[in-house]
């Protein structure tokens, strides 16, 4: 059975606020009407000024019980009526209020239904009743049967509006707030599930990033492997070839070590496991590849391209591949986008922007894209700055820490040795220099971006 939700206190309140001002108003009306003296000159003033406020008293549980609320104030009607203490225009909304609760608020609809065809019938009765003997008043004969009968028609009228209007839009009511009920379970479900994909889609990217993990691993320790094997052959009859073997050994535990740290610390990936990861030097691809499918994009460098880890590249390349994919579904597939790759001292710094001009076709996700950059940056220590631009369109810019050669082998070589000396052994061993720059590694590849 279909069920709206009880009443709050605010309504509550309202309700005793109504009843209050109703009771003022026919207070009010019947000083008037006992003015003009067309009522109430045979019966103390009090009795129509008690029937005033005895009937609207009910409204104030008219949500809570409608139907005692509703039977009562007939009866009080009734009565003030017969005792000719009944005035006539605040009441006949009181009795309206009362009616239509019942259709607004009653959870028993066939109780709702029943009650007010009795109470309509009940009405009818009376009304016909006092119809069939103010026909045999004296008065009657003196005004004339015509307009004994217009005064009938009216009386008619009025009801059949008056208890018509209620029967309609008591039920109206009810089947609104029934909607509305619906449509916030129906709201509360959806929330519900868009926050257990969440979850979900966080536990398979904590899944997924064990194939990174494998890649970076794999890399490394195999390149390891065979620098170390090809030192050993070596050792004793090429003792230079040997060292440059042991540095390329020594350097490709410290990027594998710096690489570690950075991914389990992102725990999020976006690849199918199928394929190695992209790199920076794969973005000039994935342009042309939006282009294609129809983005208008200008790619900008500016200043001079170096070397980078493979972390870094993977971070800035999935940065722009989910701004692009925010751009084509929501700024829409026509919009001018710009992609700027900034090379600074300590930093590269990746920034896409779309005029928002496009017409946007798509729907605003869960916001795991967004939740994927700012974790990726998070764990290389950078920034990410993400919102609408002032001038119209989209911001994307995020800057990740990224030294010169100079710089990243001090900082390499800092690493080291404080690994070493936590290790409980002598740091880098002297006389071997670490290369200027991380060598490339492999890790997985490109998904489908999320929405902003």
């Amino acid at each position: 059975m279909s069920v709206r939700r009880a009443p709050d206190a605010s309504s509550l309140r309202a309700d005793l606020v109504l009843a209050v001002a109703l009771a003022l108003i026919g207070c009010v009306m019947v000083a008037l009407s006992a003015m003009t003296g067309l009522q109430f000159a045979d019966v103390p003033i009090w009795a129509p000024l008690l029937a005033a406020v005895l009937l609207p008293a009910p409204l104030v549980l008219r949500r809570v019980h409608p139907l005692p609320v509703s039977i009562a104030q007939i009866v009080i009607y009734i009565v003030a009526g017969e005792a000719a203490v009944l005035e006539l225009y605040a009441s006949q909304v009181s009795l309206f209020m009362g009616f239509y609760s019942i259709g607004a608020w009653d959870a028993d609809r066939r109780r709702a239904f029943w009650s007010r065809l009795v109470i309509v019938i009940a009405m009818a009765v009376w009304l016909a009743s006092s119809a069939v003997r103010g026909f045999f008043d004296p008065e009657t004969g003196e005004r004339g049967v015509s307009a004994f009968f217009a005064f009938l028609v009216i009386q008619i009228v009025i009801n059949a509006a008056y208890f018509g209007a209620g029967w309609v839009f008591g039920d109206r009511a009810w089947r609104s707030a029934v909607e509305r009920e619906a449509l916030d379970a129906a709201h509360a479900e959806i929330q519900a599930q868009q926050d257990r994909l969440a979850e979900q889609a966080v536990s398979l990217e904590r899944l997924r990033i064990a194939r990174e993990l494998h890649d970076v691993v794999a890399h490394h320790v195999s390149a390891m492997g065979v620098q170390a094997g090809a030192a050993r052959r070596v050792l004793d009859r090429d003792p230079v070839k040997a060292a440059d073997a042991l540095r390329h050994v020594e350097q490709s535990a410290r990027d594998a070590i710096g690489e570690l740290r950075s991914l389990v610390v992102t725990l999020r990936s976006e690849d199918d496991g199928t394929s190695a990861a992209p790199e920076l030097a794969a973005l000039p691809a994935l342009i042309e590849s939006a282009r294609e499918s129809g983005q208008r994009i200008e790619l900008q460098s500016i200043g001079t391209p170096r070397p980078v880890t493979s972390m870094v590249g993977l971070t800035v390349y999935r940065i722009v591949q989910e701004a692009l994919t925010n751009s084509r579904k929501h700024a829409g597939p026509v919009a001018r986008v710009d992609v700027r790759l900034r090379y600074l001292d300590d930093e590269i710094e990746v920034e896409v922007t779309d005029d928002g001009r496009g017409g946007a076709a798509g729907t605003h996700g869960a916001g795991a894209g967004l939740m994927g950059m700012r974790e990726r940056v998070a764990a290389l220590g950078g920034s990410l700055e993400v919102g609408p631009r002032s001038r119209g369109g989209w911001l994307v810019r995020a800057r990740v820490p990224s030294p010169g050669p100079a710089r990243a082998d001090e900082a390499t070589l800092g690493f080291a040795d404080e690994a070493s000396a936590s290790a409980g052994e002598p740091a880098a061993t002297a006389g071997v220099e670490a290369p200027a720059s991380a060598a490339p590694a492999d890790a997985p590849t490109s998904a489908d971006a999320s929405a902003r």
